[in-house]
């Protein structure tokens, strides 16, 4: 273990990350196209060894830079997560982008400087450092979204996110004024020792509560703030998507979990009931749109609507069971979306991408072993046992019916036990088009033959996640993923 080194040596991870960004951002600027696949070689290299930064750090808490940044088990997990989605998107977009001639060397370096504003979200400890990260990574991801600036939709997709991002950037600003003028701090420390009986004026700090976290469900693309996400899907090229979809969302949770039950844990019984409701709202909506959808892009984008919504139902519960669903479920998402995404990229037929769920017919007689790896990232999205994302959902419910069994009143109570009912309901609502797309791949009759090859790099990721959705509930798989998730819930709760 490496011995935390004062102020730099706990931010030694993000420190050694953007460094290496800016280095490869170099050598993209001088070597110019030929220099893609080595740009994209080392991105990807870069993440492993953030990732191992990460695992080798001291894993006690500790704060640096007057408290504006925070490491415990809790940020090494997320970052984890977060730098695993990085570096399977960049590994997903190398053969997109050399198909598509988009081989402009910063489309990698862009990412790496994402992640290392997700890494800074993920352990900021101030409403101030937690800005700084959102807008970091905000910034890069305006221009992912728009990188393939030759068509209309890629540039309207950016346009939208940037316009709307704008506004949710100022309503988390205007609700961190409203935080600091009635409490004075903008340290999550500090206002999560606050009490109202201190002379605190509540009704401004929910006021302001409500604005940051407004901002925050919007990067999480949760109801009411979710309008941005199917155009967005849509429009931006597939490996940002994809990008989308995992490590800005993983980032974006970390972040909302931090704040509601560290600096606003006081207010657990005024944030519970939004939360909950939001929660409500993002699995209805997301299970029910979905089945219109004919895009499979737009589809997912629905999909990772829903799939919020079961993951704000573990953090409404408020516990540190909650926050253990939050961070396995996390986890989950992160290789169904990925393996999913990642088949999607491999399906191409006269070299154009194929988006529409028709292009799908026949893919079984054609791709067999694709066709399953798609089956089985559907059968979990929709939670079907043994798969990893039944585990998930699972894990979820429980802390919803425990927060239920040990509620201050019976109106939470029921509201909790509705919630989980209403959730499992939606789940068997949404295997509708899952099991419509299966039955398009296996019944339909055969569509044209899909190009060939995938590419190396996105068959070992299609490998990757359908094993590791597959054998998650095995309890090698499973026993570690879960008993970390505990560390890093007891992290932050205690």
């Amino acid at each position: 273990m490496i011995a935390a080194i004062p102020e730099f040596g706990i931010a030694l991870p993000e420190i050694v990350f953007a460094g290496l960004a800016l280095v490869l951002l170099m050598i993209g600027t001088f070597g110019k196209e030929r220099s893609m696949g080595l740009v994209t070689a080392l991105s990807a290299a870069s993440c492993l060894v953030a990732i191992l930064l990460v695992l080798l750090m001291d894993t006690a808490t500790a704060t640096s830079f007057e408290g504006l940044f925070i490491v415990d088990k809790f940020a090494g997990y997320m970052k984890v997560l977060v730098l695993l989605g990085s570096g399977l998107s960049i590994v997903m977009s190398a053969g997109y982008l050399q198909r598509e001639k988009l081989q402009r060397p910063e489309f990698p370096v862009l990412i790496l400087l994402a992640t290392v504003g997700m890494m800074l979200m993920i352990s900021a400890n101030d409403i101030i450092s937690l800005y700084v990260g959102l807008e970091l990574q905000s910034l890069a991801l305006y221009v992912l979204a728009s990188f393939h600036r030759d068509t209309i939709r890629s540039a309207e997709a950016g346009l939208k996110y940037f316009v709307l991002g704008a506004l949710a950037s100022g309503v988390l600003l205007y609700g961190a004024t409203l935080v600091y003028g009635f409490t004075g701090t903008t340290s999550f420390e500090k206002l999560a020792a606050l009490h109202p009986a201190e002379g605190v004026q509540t009704v401004g700090l929910w006021v302001g509560m409500a604005l940051v976290a407004s901002g925050l469900i919007f990067k999480v693309s949760a109801v009411p703030f979710h309008m941005w996400t199917p155009d967005v899907y849509e429009g931006a090229p597939t490996p940002v998507t994809a990008m989308f979809a995992v490590a800005p969302k993983i980032a974006a949770v970390a972040l909302l979990v931090r704040l509601l039950m560290g600096a606003f844990a006081p207010l657990v019984h005024q944030w519970q009931v939004a939360i909950l409701a939001i929660s409500i709202m993002s699995m209805a909506w997301g299970g029910y749109a979905a089945i219109v959808q004919r895009n499979i892009k737009r589809l997912m984008a629905y999909s990772s609507i829903a799939n919020v919504g079961y993951i704000l139902l573990g953090l409404a519960a408020g516990t540190e069971r909650g926050v253990e669903s939050v961070l396995v479920y996390l986890a989950i998402y992160l290789f169904m979306t990925a393996g999913a995404f990642a088949v999607i990229l491999t399906m191409r037929r006269d070299g154009q991408m194929v988006e529409y769920l028709s292009d799908l017919a026949g893919l079984s007689h054609s791709r067999p072993l694709l066709a399953l790896a798609m089956t089985v990232f559907m059968f979990s999205l929709g939670g079907i046992p043994p798969l990893a994302g039944f585990i998930g959902k699972l894990y979820v419910f429980q802390a919803a019916l425990e927060a239920g069994n040990h509620a201050a009143t019976a109106g939470m109570a029921n509201a909790f036990y509705i919630a989980a009912g209403l959730g499992a309901t939606i789940s068997v609502v949404s295997m509708f088009y899952y099991l419509w797309i299966i039955k398009i791949i296996y019944m339909d009759p055969p569509a044209a033959p899909l190009d060939r090859p995938a590419g190396a790099g996105l068959s070992g990721v299609v490998l990757v996640t359908t094993l590791f959705t597959l054998l998650f509930s095995l309890t090698f798989v499973v026993g570690p993923v879960v008993g970390w998730a505990d560390a890093a819930a007891q992290s932050l709760t205690h």
